[in-house]
């Protein structure tokens, strides 16, 4: 299964898909990803059914504040003092689990590099935010095949000591607890 790239693709793409995962293609379209898995329903935009099951919902930037901490009667102005936009965010009602998810697209070394680091302070900003809801945080970074080389084996072993996740072209549904 592949995304829908927002952009084109200027470094080509593939014709591989996996119908059991997420995959990355440039700028990435979560939803849309999931709208073609034939097991997966999209109802009023944002819905996830897997196999008739709601699982949960989508939604992204400002719309986590909107969608899921109002409804959740959180502050988030009296918890942190920025507020930080993520790329995609996925509400597992079965599970109870928000999965964040930064998408990272390289095609040369850069800035990106830096944010890589920032993982660990996002995750508690985000667990920081969801506590009172009883959900757990998983933060995950998807990024495309430049992300490969040995020159970021270091930020690689920083991420899983710190409890977060990153994943190279595509997100098993069974990490985002669909199945």
């Amino acid at each position: 299964m592949k995304f829908y790239s927002k952009k084109p693709n200027k470094v080509g793409g593939g014709s591989k898909t996996n119908k059991n995962g997420l995959s990355f293609e440039g700028r990435t379209n979560l939803i849309q990803s999931l709208d073609n898995n034939k097991n997966i329903s999209i109802v009023d935009t944002n819905k996830i059914y897997y196999s008739g099951k709601y699982v949960g919902y989508y939604c992204e930037k400002h719309s986590f504040y909107n969608l899921f901490l109002q409804k959740n009667n959180i502050d988030w102005k009296s918890l942190i003092s920025k507020k930080y936009l993520p790329d995609g965010v996925l509400v597992n009602e079965l599970n109870k689990t928000v999965y964040v998810v930064e998408k990272k697209f390289q095609e040369s070394s850069g800035s990106v590099d830096e944010k890589l680091q920032t993982c660990d302070f996002k995750k508690k900003i985000y667990t920081r935010l969801i506590e009172k809801t009883g959900y757990k945080t998983e933060y995950y970074y998807l990024w495309n095949d430049w992300f490969l080389r040995d020159e970021y084996d270091d930020v690689k072993k920083y991420i899983k000591s710190v409890g977060c996740k990153y994943f190279i072209d595509e997100i098993d549904f069974n990490e985002l607890g669909i199945n």
